[in-house]
């Protein structure tokens, strides 16, 4: 059950907020400034790229790594392409994870690494097994670990992951805002620098404005009624979130979303890009879980008895390509399944601007449901 007062009481949120996920999301544009920062004093303007690689591949732990690939390599296009290397191994522990290039790897293509943490043996062993390939090596990670030891004996490029004081205080959950920007944000502006996307420095500074601005709009001071990550966070709340997306920015949104739904508030939530969404989804919304299944049956014991879980369709939107929009399709299907829909669209801007919003209000809304449930 959600607790809806604790929405619109920001010292309960503060206590609630144990891991820091509310500071991390209010203060992303400053992780962005922060990391930018970072990467200057790295070298990065020095850097006289060779050409462009043939591929990106980008190596670490958890959903952080797994986003910034995804966010990358929507922004990047298919003019070279990004892959994720997922670990194997037990557990999720940093001694217990193994990651390998692929066979093919070599001196034309890159090797990214992002990790909160800095520890795990096989991220340095990975460093080391692309030096001897040929491979270009760059990574993200705190100061002063075995990691940053490991990229700086492979001549690779090491960026300081910007941190916060109260990192340290509880682990970092790898969907947590703070991570995502703080890993993210030296990656623009490296592979801005060899040519694979545009994050010019500029870029950079208007995404960290854009950020502040959705801290602004989403914080805990701001009341529901105004506040539209509370806003969303509130009809989340005995809900099955099936998340469609429209446009390049929203479908990486989208999957963010999703996982930390399921990191941070532990919430299930299906995501889908339209227009294959209308059929992925169609059966669903038909079938028990629509509103339309199960009406409120009057003499239910309302205290006793948890609400039936009902879909509800979280429409994020971008530019369509083309003008096209299957969007009004999108409704007619929700609502002619009494199923319903929260649209969320930014403001106008470049692609890594809306990028940055879609993914901030839903990083609040995430963040506003963990510690309202948990209450």
């Amino acid at each position: 059950m959600l607790d809806e007062s604790l929405l619109d009481t920001p010292e309960g949120l503060a206590e609630a907020d144990q891991r820091g996920l509310l500071r991390g999301a209010a203060e992303a544009g400053a992780r962005v400034r922060t990391a930018a920062r970072h990467a200057v004093e790295a070298g990065i303007n020095d850097l006289k790229p060779d050409g462009r690689p043939r591929a990106v591949l980008i190596a670490g732990p958890g959903a952080a790594a797994t986003h910034a690939a995804d966010l990358l390599g929507t922004l990047a296009g298919a003019g070279s392409p990004v892959t994720r290397l997922a670990p194997t191994g037990v557990a999720p522990a940093a001694g217990a994870l193994r990651w390998e290039l692929p066979g093919w790897a070599g001196s034309v293509d890159l090797l990214l690494i992002a990790t909160p943490d800095g520890t795990e043996p096989s991220l340095s062993l990975l460093a080391e097994q692309a030096y001897r390939r040929g491979c270009s090596v760059a990574a993200v990670a705190p100061g002063h670990t075995p990691l940053h030891e490991a990229v700086t004996g492979a001549h690779g490029m090491f960026f300081p992951m910007a941190t916060a004081p109260y990192d340290h205080d509880e682990p970092l959950a790898a969907s947590s805002p703070g991570v995502l920007w703080a890993l993210l944000t030296p990656l623009l502006a490296l592979l801005d620098r060899i040519g694979l996307l545009s994050a010019p420095p500029e870029a950079l500074e208007h995404v960290a404005d854009r950020l502040d601005q959705i801290a602004e709009r989403c914080g805990p001071a701001i009341a529901t009624y105004s506040n539209p990550a509370k806003t969303l966070a509130a009809e989340l709340a005995d809900a099955l979130p099936v998340i469609w997306t429209e446009g390049n920015s929203a479908g990486p949104a989208g999957r963010r979303f999703s996982a930390a739904l399921a990191e941070l508030a532990g919430r299930p939530a299906l995501v889908e890009e339209l227009p294959e969404a209308l059929a992925a989804h169609s059966a669903l919304l038909a079938g028990p879980l629509a509103a339309s299944a199960d009406p409120d049956d009057f003499f239910r014991d309302r205290v006793e008895e948890t609400p039936a879980l009902h879909a509800r369709v979280v429409l994020l939107r971008d530019r369509p390509i083309g003008g096209l929009t299957a969007a009004p399709a999108a409704r007619d299907l929700a609502l002619s399944h009494d199923t319903p829909i929260s649209e969320l669209e930014p403001e106008p801007g470049d692609e890594i601007e809306a990028l940055a919003e879609l993914i901030a209000v839903t990083d609040f809304a995430a963040v506003y449901l963990a510690l309202a449930s948990r209450a």
